[in-house]
């Protein structure tokens, strides 16, 4: 028998992280950056008007006001995007637009509203402080300067960056290609006629679904049934596209212990009896000694908290991630509750509360694994092997699932 932390262990001596791979911005979203980013150019490269107005010299519209406004001539209007701003000299302006470069000569920017608006002569209206209105050159980024760290899960905002400092191209730790094969003589699609003996596939689609949200690649293989043939072809024509293999299914004793029979003789996976609860039977090991493979039992729920105890964290480090496991906090439990002895017990149940101050409930019966309790959960209520019996306010850590 074996301890959670310690398949755990052997689960994450497989996965090794993935090579660093140059992509396009496009196929960079999701990914781990794997290098700092150093901006080339100053952003602004230089200095831009904050907003539509006037650039002026502060000194020039000293004591405006609404009363006695400030006239000053009007020498050009600047447009985002004009390559030669000029200057201005005392008692002038320059109409311009935000994003325009300012003129030499200006230190600041007044608004619109502050003005008459006038074309050839303006009025101002009031006071402006130098460096009002204005993006001063390198504000927002210096030449030299990491623009991003490595370690970032890039998304739409470190895009905008990205392609702001001409970047077209990263290097990225790749999201991890995962090949997902339930097993299974009775398992049909969602959606089909279904007669006596038939189970809808709901693993197949639950572990492609939580390796996408994961940060992966999935590529669902429909089906396998229990015959060793076809699921070792199964298997070998899935590793050209495979950085990982999830199985689940095809554990039971006996007749149907197909992946153990199939996986023995082709590379190095080893079978435990995990103290774990709900499963039981876990597999971890390389397939053709090169792909990592991991194995999960074919009950929905064991299968869907072993991939949130064991695939999870492995896809992670795959995908380049330091902080590799869900948020835990510690709740009080609101109700009786009774756990296999001797195993560490994974319970869907509700969080409720705010920081500091959580409850928790399970969303199931004990000593069932409903698909439905596991719907309703936002949290995993996590209890120790030696804690068998529990009474309500007993203080319990719970993996976070979602925010509630």
């Amino acid at each position: 028998m074996t301890e959670v932390p310690d398949h755990l262990t052997r689960v994450l001596d497989v996965a090794r992280p993935l090579p660093p791979l140059e992509v396009r911005l496009a196929d960079a979203v999701g990914c781990v950056l794997a290098q700092d980013v150093h901006s080339d150019i100053d952003v602004p490269a230089r200095d831009l008007a904050g907003q539509d107005g006037y650039a002026v010299r502060s000194r020039d519209v000293e004591g405006a006001g609404t009363i006695n406004p400030v006239q000053l001539r009007v020498l050009d209007d600047l447009r985002a995007g004009a390559t030669n701003p000029g200057a201005i000299v005392d008692l002038t302006a320059v109409r311009i637009a935000s994003g325009a470069p300012v003129p030499a000569g200006a230190d600041a920017v007044i608004a619109l509203d502050d003005t008459d608006r006038g074309d050839a002569v303006v009025s101002v209206f009031r006071e402006v402080r130098a460096g009002e209105n204005i993006r001063p050159a390198a504000a927002d980024i210096a030449g030299g300067e990491v623009a991003l760290s490595a370690g970032v899960r890039i998304d739409a905002r470190h895009i905008a960056l990205l392609a702001g400092i001409g970047r077209n191209r990263v290097t990225v730790h790749p999201r991890p290609r995962v090949v997902v094969v339930s097993v299974g003589d009775e398992l049909i699609e969602p959606g089909r006629p279904s007669s006596d003996g038939d189970v809808f596939d709901a693993n197949g689609h639950a572990l492609a679904t939580a390796v996408q949200a994961a940060g992966g690649s999935t590529f669902r293989v429909a089906a396998v049934p229990d015959e060793h043939t076809q699921l070792r072809e199964t298997l070998e024509d899935q590793l050209v596209r495979a950085d990982l293999i999830i199985t689940t299914g095809g554990l039971s004793y006996g007749a149907n212990d197909t992946v153990k029979d199939v996986l023995s003789p082709l590379g190095t996976v080893r079978f435990d009896n995990v103290l774990i609860s709900p499963g039981r039977q876990f597999g971890v090991g390389e397939f053709d000694d090169a792909t990592p493979i991991l194995c999960l039992p074919g009950d929905p729920v064991s299968a869907q908290i072993g991939f949130e105890v064991f695939v999870r964290p492995a896809l992670l480090v795959m995908a380049g991630y330091a902080e590799i496991y869900r948020p835990t906090v510690s709740a009080r439990l609101a109700s009786p509750w009774r756990s296999p002895a001797g195993r560490r017990e994974f319970v869907p149940a509700r969080l409720s509360g705010r920081s500091g101050e959580y409850d928790v409930t399970p969303t199931g019966p004990a000593g069932a694994a409903h698909m439905s309790a596991l719907a309703k959960a936002n949290a995993l209520l996590i209890i120790p092997p030696h804690r068998e019996v529990l009474d309500p306010g007993a203080m319990l850590n719970c993996m976070v699932l979602s925010e509630w």
